[in-house]
Formats: structure tokens, C-alpha cells, sequence
């Protein structure tokens, strides 16, 4: 059971380390989003992507080492957690603290990179409404004034012209 719980500390450090390269690439993430390079985001994207493909990968491995240590315990069957072995390592000093520390550490990073998507999250719904706010800004340059473009029913139409340029050689 040593071994099981050994890998189970060393799948949560690797965990960990994946939420922390999540949190420096956060950083030129944002970078990317503020100074619109779409380039930048697009390799930032495809890394955090396989860092979360890779964290998929650690959540399942950390599953069934649980699972395999609940059945070396004779707890087969059971929704067995983290937590649960850090109880029912009371025996164990040295094991349950290092279980703590792995999971405590894991806990917090995991913590911070859910408040940085958040953050995240609201930078990108302000540039969106900066984009469209330039859509509108710009269609509204090619619309007429509502005085002047009238339908045959005499209400205006609201349709955008084309482009009105001054003929000088008349």
C-alpha cells in the first residue's frame, strides 16, 4: 500500500504542477486578450489544452489509485476520496502528513486557477462588447439619417447606403 499511496502523493504533485504552468500562461494570456493578438492566444489556447488533456489524464490515474487503495484497505465499493485516506491514515503519521501537504497544495492552486478563469472570463465578455460596440460604430457610419431615407410607405427603412463620396467635377 506504501507504493499506491507514494504514487498517489506523486499524481497529485503532477496535478499541481499542471494547474501552476495553467497560471503562468494565464498571465500572457491576458497580455494576448488586452493587445488583441489573436496569434498569441490561439498558441496559448492550444497549450492550455493539452495541459487540460494531460490533467484529465492525472484525475483519472488519482481515481484509481484511490479505488486500488480502498481495495488493498477492504473498502471496496466505496466513494473513497482524498480526504478519507488522510482519516483513515491515523496510524501513519509520516504518510498522512505528506497526503495533506499534496492535497492541501493541490486544493489551493486549483483554487487560484478557477479565480483566473473567472477573471479571464470577464476580460474576454469586455472585449467582445468592444468588438461589437466597433461593429455598431462602424455600420452606423454607412447609415443615413433618419430624415433621409424613406421608404414608399414614408417610414424610414433604416438600410445602410453604400459608399457616398462628393463628386468634385460637377
Amino acid at each position: 500500500m506504501a507504493s499506491l499511496l507514494d504514487e498517489l502523493i506523486l499524481t497529485m504533485d503532477g496535478e499541481r504542477s499542471k494547474y501552476e504552468k495553467l497560471i503562468n500562461l494565464n498571465g500572457e494570456k491576458k497580455d494576448s486578450i488586452i493587445h488583441k493578438k489573436l496569434d498569441v492566444l490561439e498558441a496559448i489556447t492550444i497549450q492550455e489544452q493539452a495541459i487540460a488533456d494531460s490533467l484529465l489524464k492525472l484525475e483519472d490515474k488519482r481515481a484509481h489509485l484511490l479505488r486500488s487503495i480502498a481495495s488493498v484497505m477492504g473498502h471496496d465499493g466505496e466513494q473513497v476520496t482524498v480526504s478519507w485516506m488522510i482519516n483513515n491514515l491515523a496510524n501513519q503519521p509520516v504518510e498522512q502528513e505528506k497526503l495533506t501537504v499534496a492535497r492541501d497544495q493541490l486544493v489551493k492552486v486549483a483554487d487560484e486557477v478557477q479565480v483566473l478563469n473567472f477573471q479571464t472570463q470577464n476580460l474576454l465578455k469586455q472585449a467582445i462588447e468592444m468588438v461589437e460596440f466597433d461593429i455598431t460604430l462602424i455600420k452606423s457610419v454607412k447609415q443615413a439619417p433618419q430624415t433621409a431615407n424613406y421608404g414608399k410607405d414614408a417610414t424610414t427603412t433604416g438600410e445602410i447606403l453604400g459608399n457616398i463620396r462628393f463628386d468634385a467635377k460637377q
